[in-house]
């Protein structure tokens, strides 16, 4: 029984961990450029199958299994691609739609999805199938008599690290408070010599690298990963950032432990709750938006009109 409570808790956390890397960026993005990208999602799950893409190269190179060395860059060069990408879909859509309505922006974001998955579908080898996703860490350790899987402590650990950074970078460095600076008002950085395009490039990078490696873990996490996979990690990295408050990091992170703790609740008590577990969570979403329209520490905001 302890051992079973372990697992539950650790996949928990570890579900938390990686929802909260994919709806940090949404934070991000919307706090910066007060835009919703909606295809964050179908950016973050690119990386996986770059990383495959490279980790196949090297294998049909070397005539047989890549080594270690080979993988870690793999999986490095998936998230630095990941994170320039997000820069190029910036310049050729987003920024376009900056002074726009947000209705506008919302629905060039979610056509912009639909055109990634579409892309890898057609042209990634085998791209509407399945593709197995290796763990990235394999193995497992004991703690006191309980076995617990290597990927998830990797995962949580690499995670936390990751959103520590962000949060020390924001606070601690001349980047963050530029950054800052800009999502207040864009006009008053330009008085003080801050390039609010220079900054708009370094967040989409920031924003679609954290969420590339949380697209590796949750394929690493599923085992598998498909083209349209995408579609329900960025539905649920939305919900998260919007539970917790859209444009607040602290409040996405809340969210994403908030919804991967009903999701796999529901999945350890429900009968064939894996096929009922989205329902529930987006059930959540809705009864925190009806009470807390704003998120959970999103602040109401009033418009004069």
């Amino acid at each position: 029984m302890t051992e079973q409570l372990v697992q539950q808790l650790l996949n928990w956390i570890t579900l938390g961990s990686i929802y909260a890397l994919v709806a940090v960026g949404f934070s991000l993005l919307f706090g910066v450029l007060n835009i919703i990208h909606f295809s964050h999602g179908d950016v973050s799950l690119l990386a996986p199958f770059l990383a495959l893409a490279a980790v196949q190269t090297v294998s049909a190179s070397v005539g047989g299994s890549p080594a270690v060395a080979a993988i870690v860059l793999s999986v490095l060069l998936a998230v630095i691609v990941t994170g320039l990408l997000g820069v190029v879909l910036y310049y050729l859509v987003i920024k376009r739609f900056q002074n726009a309505p947000a209705m506008m922006a919302l629905v060039a974001t979610v056509a912009l999805g639909i055109v990634l998955r579409e892309l890898i579908r057609h042209l990634y080898p085998q791209g509407s199938n399945p593709h197995a996703v290796p763990r990235l860490v394999p193995g497992s350790i004991e703690v006191l008599g309980v076995t617990i899987p290597a990927f998830n402590l990797v995962a949580i650990l690499v995670s936390v690290l990751s959103v520590g950074l962000l949060f020390y970078m924001l606070e601690r460095t001349r980047l963050g408070l530029h950054i800052k600076a800009v999502s207040q008002d864009r006009d008053a950085a330009r008085l003080i010599s801050i390039s609010p395009a220079r900054i708009f490039q370094i967040t989409f990078f920031i924003a679609s690298a954290i969420g590339a490696i949380g697209g590796l873990f949750f394929a690493g996490y599923a085992g598998i990963v498909r083209f349209d996979f995408s579609v329900d990690v960025g539905l649920i990295g939305f919900s998260a950032a919007v539970v917790g408050g859209l444009g607040s990091m602290p409040g996405a992170i809340i969210g994403s432990l908030l919804i991967a703790g009903l999701d796999t609740l529901v999945q350890a008590t429900v009968p064939n709750g894996a096929s009922y577990r989205l329902v529930f969570v987006f059930l959540l979403v809705i009864c925190v938006l009806v009470f807390r329209p704003a998120g959970l520490l999103g602040r109401t905001i009033v418009e004069k009109v």
